[in-house]
């Protein structure tokens, strides 16, 4: 039997979602999980590999067990087994040849940024503070220009394994509750890091540093040297993938 698991995780005592010997991770929290409820060992496949620090409210996962159970009792007993900042949210059996990664069509992360001159207690796991003021205008004229198909290799880390830095971009937005600034972007797929640094380059626009039309002269340079920093994980959010 396969299932299809949509999981919540708050990312902050992890070291990102792949099995790793430096530390604890979410996939080998999972995998315990399984492996102490039916007694089997099983390899749990996602729809992204989130970095150390980042969160995720929609994260999908697939994996199969050899002996029948129902998807109910799976999830039941897995939120029984989890750690506390890991939960199952809904379970289903799905086709033996579901893949959560490569059948998806958009994954949509979100970034919040606590823009205000003093830190919060509240949201220093789920927000990255930034003191300095920032222009909202300024950055949604600059996130609209990455809505579409472009090459990022300028917001792409070293040592990213993608084949192809080729993305499509279908919504890039900004939107401000004071003093809660929440970033959305929906793309087919990501680049490792991508997310962070179009973060680090729209703050740059937002306080000034940079002029409001530079991404667009970033997407043509291909060049990650000339984007701005890779921001902290904290903020970011796996929060939906569509099939």
């Amino acid at each position: 039997m396969r299932f299809k698991f949509i999981v919540e995780y708050d990312g902050t005592a992890y070291h990102g979602w792949q099995v790793q010997p430096e530390g604890p991770t979410i996939q080998g929290a999972l995998e315990d999980a399984i492996r102490e409820m039916r007694g089997e060992s099983v390899r749990v496949a996602a729809a992204g590999r989130t970095d150390a620090g980042v969160h995720a409210s929609g994260q999908v996962v697939s994996f199969s067990l050899q002996r029948e159970v129902s998807a109910d009792t799976l999830l039941r007993g897995l939120n029984a087994l989890t750690p506390r900042d890991i939960t199952v949210r809904e379970a289903e059996v799905v086709a033996d040849d579901f893949d959560p990664r490569r059948a998806a069509r958009s994954r949509v992360y979100v970034y919040r940024i606590w823009n205000t001159r003093w830190p919060s207690p509240f949201w220093r796991h789920y927000a990255w503070h930034v003191a300095r003021p920032l222009d909202v205008e300024r950055m949604c004229s600059a996130a609209a220009q990455l809505i579409g198909e472009h090459d990022f290799t300028s917001f792409q880390a070293a040592g990213c394994d993608a084949d192809n830095p080729v993305r499509r971009v279908l919504h890039s937005e900004i939107e401000r509750a004071q003093p809660l600034l929440t970033y959305t972007i929906e793309a087919t797929a990501f680049l490792r890091h991508m997310v962070r640094s179009i973060i680090g380059t729209l703050v740059e626009i937002g306080d000034g540093q940079r002029p409001v039309d530079d991404v667009a002269r970033l997407l043509a340079a291909r060049d990650r040297r000339l984007a701005g920093p890779t921001v902290p994980p904290c903020g970011l959010c796996l929060q939906q993938v569509n099939y």
